[in-house]
């Protein structure tokens, strides 16, 4: 069978992908262009992906193509409908990068709330060892024991986040669709109107996209620590800015955003020089650990596949 991966520089240099060469005839390329993908396509039967986006305008001429692989638990860039219209299955990773996202998300809240960036610059600034203090105490920061954390997105990586957070001292509110027994639960305004901390570990989905919206922001309690490791989109990414700009989110962390990377007019570039923002690029899922786990799953997706199984098949 012929394969072809698009973008295997989006999965490290250091990742062995023999796995997947053991099953067929790999052609790799580093990047692809929109308008490259046709042309490396007309052959394949198996296209292996990470970022790239595929849909009708790209995919049309993919004649052979019976099986897209994603490297990646989420396959929002993908457009599934005409996956079913033409007969291509899709396949995702589910679950390999939990534990990543899980620890990236806990890692942001804590540095936010203990203002650990200011204070790192204090002391590498060199404006620690000119000061007559021992010690400084500004900004103030607080326990994170007995805040509320909100846990948007009861999977996997939420379920994970939320143990973090009680191990931690923190009560639980917990918005995922399906009935929960382990953590209190609440609707999506609730968590917004009562939560310390937010952190969004949801799809980007219809109902999803812009759930973080101006309006919800507003009903937020002053100086909110808001993480986001799950999409962009799920955000309004200006309201969010201008609430971090204007004081009323007092921290934002965040790894994933509508457009990546982003450009100079991303409302996201106009928080680079704040201090109480940590944006890190689209990493939270790549451990070492986690991209060798992807790769070995992937493998296994094409060969169950071809073995005519079910197995994390999307469409």
């Amino acid at each position: 069978m012929k394969i072809v991966i698009l973008d295997s520089g989006t999965l490290g240099a250091d990742i062995d992908l023999s796995p997947i060469r053991e099953v067929g005839e790999v052609t790799e390329y580093m990047q692809t262009s929109s308008d490259e993908v046709a042309v490396r396509l007309a052959d394949a039967e198996v296209v292996v992906i990470n970022k790239m986006k595929l849909g009708a305008d790209n995919l049309a001429d993919a004649k052979n193509l019976k099986l897209i692989c994603v490297a990646a638990t989420g396959y929002d860039n993908v457009d599934t409908s005409f996956c079913r219209e033409r007969g291509i299955a899709l396949c995702n990773v589910p679950g390999y990068s939990t534990d990543n996202v899980a620890q990236l998300s806990a890692a942001m809240a804590l540095s936010l709330v203990t203002h650990l960036f200011e204070y790192r610059s204090f002391v590498h600034s060199g404006e620690y060892s000119t000061s007559a203090s021992a010690n400084r105490l500004e900004p103030v920061y607080h326990e994170i024991a007995g805040l509320t954390w909100g846990v948007v997105g009861g999977g996997g990586i939420g379920s994970k986040v939320a143990e973090i957070a009680q191990a931690l001292g923190c009560r639980i509110l917990l918005c995922r669709r399906k009935p929960e027994i382990r953590y209190e639960a609440a609707d999506i305004d609730r968590i917004c109107r009562e939560c310390d901390v937010i952190s969004i570990h949801v799809p980007l989905t219809d109902e999803t996209r812009g759930m973080i919206s101006r309006e919800r922001i507003g009903s937020m309690k002053d100086g909110v620590i808001i993480v986001n490791t799950a999409r962009g989109a799920v955000c309004d990414e200006r309201a969010v800015a201008d609430a971090v700009l204007s004081g009323k989110i007092g921290g934002f962390g965040c790894d994933v955003y509508s457009k990546e990377p982003f450009g100079t007019d991303h409302p996201m570039y106009d928080l680079l020089n704040c201090p109480n923002v940590c944006l890190t690029p689209h990493m939270a899922w790549g451990s070492y650990e986690a991209r060798n786990r992807c790769v070995m799953r992937m493998a296994e997706n094409i060969t169950e596949f071809y073995a005519g199984n079910e197995h994390n098949r999307i469409c």
